[in-house]
């Protein structure tokens, strides 16, 4: 069994975790066993199998990223899911963060504001 550090990408996904170093609400976890982080549980981020990162958003702005062709939407089985869209990592280092740091910044905000309704 691979390392959670053999995951590609996992270098930027803990950049991208370090944004929320001051909320004790976030914390790194497994969706699919694959390293992503949480907000109160829910996960919101998290790598996929080949390195993208995959953000949960608001169903619009899911379609936007889509219709833009910055994101893809992730298909699991025969099933479109409009609220969960992959960014794949782009040429270099600083411009996959550039686009990967905001997104999961409105991802957690969306979650954390959904985890804040039903509780």
């Amino acid at each position: 069994m691979s390392e959670a550090r053999d995951v590609p990408n996992r270098e930027l996904l803990d950049d991208v975790g370090h944004c929320f170093d001051d909320d004790p609400n976030v914390a790194m976890a497994t969706m699919f066993r694959r390293p992503g982080l949480r907000v109160g549980g829910k996960i919101f981020a998290f790598l996929g199998n080949r390195g993208e990162l995959i953000v949960k958003l608001p169903r619009d702005r899911a379609a936007q990223l889509v219709d833009a062709g910055t994101a893809e939407h992730v298909v699991m089985g025969k099933r479109t899911m409009r609220e969960w869209v992959e960014l794949p990592a782009r040429a270099d280092t600083a411009s996959t963060l550039s686009l990967w740091k905001p997104l999961a910044k409105e991802a957690h905000h969306y979650v954390d504001t959904l985890r804040s309704f039903s509780t």
